[in-house]
């Protein structure tokens, strides 16, 4: 579109010299006398400055019409833009959330998890304690035993010995 514009430029600058070089041409070249050439020459140049100035009245239109696309379309960019910032400010304080409530979630999993193998371990070393104790008693009673026969035989030979 841009090219359009250029060649639209360069065509109506050509054509606006080529009008007045072709005017002045025929004026100059023209069979007339000096007062009906000069009224020629200023009637054209009226002609020329009449032209000129709807050209600048159509660039000054172009020019406000272009000046208000864009600061419309600075107000849409700037517009999206905070659009854009502000969802992704809600995206990342949502995320922060989800986070937080993830490490919450896992941290009192953890919590619970510890706690049961607490009491696993405990219920373990309790089970453990009782066999160690029961086998102790056990033991204990064997050497007991073992200890009263070995007295009462001590006993025995002591008596046989005495004889």
């Amino acid at each position: 579109m841009p090219e359009n514009n250029i060649n639209t430029k360069d065509f109506i600058i050509g054509s606006l010299v080529g009008a007045i070089i072709g005017a002045s041409t025929a004026l100059l070249f023209a069979p007339k006398s000096g007062r009906e050439l000069r009224s020629d020459i200023n009637q054209g140049a009226t002609q020329v400055k009449g032209r000129a100035s709807e050209f600048k009245d159509a660039a000054q239109e172009k020019g406000m019409v272009l000046k208000d696309k864009a600061f419309a379309t600075s107000a849409e960019l700037t517009k999206k833009a905070v659009d854009t910032t502000s969802q992704f400010s809600k995206n990342v304080a949502q995320k922060s959330q989800e986070f937080k409530e993830n490490v919450t979630q896992k941290s009192q999993e953890l919590k619970e998890t510890a706690a049961q193998k607490a009491n696993e371990v405990k219920k373990d070393a309790a089970k453990k304690a009782g066999e160690v104790k029961a086998d102790a008693e056990q033991k204990t009673e064997a050497v007991k035993t073992d200890a009263a026969d070995k007295k009462k035989e001590v006993k025995k030979t002591a008596k046989t010995a005495t004889k």
